[in-house]
């Protein structure tokens, strides 16, 4: 659901919601082509030389016949205009290849402009953990970003733990239709955990459009074509993304819901998940006086990462460890104190999220009987340690 054209400041549904009042509507119907103008050569035929026989370019008009000074070329999803005097610098050509080895990367056309060479399809690429003991509590009054579409954020791990993770509180205080696009996300593990409100999305493959309501989350497997549709005033969500920067690609063919049904699809090694709280089975946590409920998610992902949400049901103390690698918890309902070994104590109470590395003794204590955590971790499966 991480939101479309978005980077990796895991931006949940930045899609321009309702244009601005007064804001001009731009007459695109009766644009017949776009072109990106760059100077030309004092010969122009070196540069269709270049542009044609180099790069694959097509001609598709050449003027004045008898001494040409502009030429228009087309190919590899851009129309370029060579203009003799043109004003502009020669720029930046960028090429994205199947096999970037075909072409030398620094290649300069005859007009002046760079060719630069990437990747089509580059691997994805989780930097690694710099693991962090980190609190985040909503009543520092660190500030809710307003990001596009009037979207309020607070960024809920600072450091984002070197790059590997990102976890965002958003919040919409006013509902309504989201104008959203079909689009997918590069990703190596994505969740999305209604926290306030409701949401209504649909995904590839997985049947009509569903509500996500208070309490539900659903996993967005990597490269998944999904949509938002409609949002409830004061929705919030926690949303949580590996890598911190990934890749958000708008689907201009797909439309949703897809025909087929295929709820089993594996999604390079994952599965979409949709845990809901209605349904859902609460039975003893692995931490004593605790009680969970398994969203299924550690399956889902084949391990990748485990989300789960636990409560109160015997307010002892309790301390413990763990050796997960990435270990993420959001305070939902209630209050405890979290004690960390060599780190102050600190009270909190919902909305407040914190990190911990593996191998750190902490004690929850002081234990609200209203007390919920979302707990998320990766890899999935860990081991704990009690004290």
């Amino acid at each position: 659901m991480a939101g479309c054209g978005t980077g990796a400041s895991g931006a949940g549904w930045d899609h321009d919601r309702d244009r601005g009042e007064g804001e001009a509507q731009v007459p695109h119907t009766q644009i017949a082509a776009a072109e990106i103008r760059l100077p030309a050569s004092p010969s122009l035929h070196d540069d269709l030389a270049f542009y044609q026989g180099e790069l694959g370019f097509r001609l598709e008009q050449i003027f004045p016949a008898e001494d040409p000074a502009v030429a228009v070329l087309s190919g590899h999803g851009v129309r370029l205009r060579l203009e003799r005097g043109a004003p502009e610098a020669p720029g930046t050509l960028r090429l994205t290849c199947r096999d970037p080895a075909a072409y030398a990367d620094g290649l300069v056309a005859p007009n002046g402009t760079r060719i630069e060479i990437d990747q089509a399809n580059p691997p994805l690429e989780i930097p690694q953990t710099a693991h962090a003991f980190a609190v985040r509590q909503l009543r520092d009054g660190e500030p809710w970003i307003i990001g596009r579409a009037g979207m309020a954020y607070r960024d809920l791990i600072p450091d984002r733990l070197g790059g590997s993770i990102i976890a965002s509180h958003i919040r919409i205080p006013d509902g309504g239709p989201v104008p959203d696009m079909v689009h997918y996300h590069t990703v190596g593990f994505q969740l999305i955990y209604c926290y306030r409100g409701w949401v209504d999305l649909v995904y590839e493959d997985q049947g009509p459009p569903f509500r996500l309501g208070a309490g539900d989350c659903v996993i967005q497997p990597p490269e998944i074509r999904h949509r938002v549709l409609f949002a409830s005033d004061n929705i919030e969500v926690i949303e949580i993304g590996v890598p911190a920067e990934h890749i958000t690609t708008i689907d201009h063919e797909m439309e949703l819901p897809t025909p087929v049904v295929n709820r089993d699809r594996d999604f390079s090694g994952q599965r979409f998940c949709h845990h809901r709280l209605a349904e859902a089975a609460w039975t003893p946590w692995r931490l004593p006086g605790f009680d969970h409920r398994e969203t299924g998610i550690a399956d889902a992902t084949s391990g990748v990462a485990g989300v789960q949400v636990a409560r109160v049901s015997l307010p002892t103390p309790v301390t413990w460890r763990h050796d997960t690698d990435i270990h993420f918890s959001f305070v939902l309902e209630g209050a405890l104190t979290l004690s960390a070994d060599g780190h102050a104590d600190h009270r909190l109470t919902a909305g407040d999220a914190f990190t911990i590395p593996p191998g750190l003794s902490m004690t929850y204590a002081d234990l609200d009987p209203q007390l919920e955590l979302l707990e998320v971790s990766l890899p999935g499966r860990f081991a704990t340690v009690l004290a």
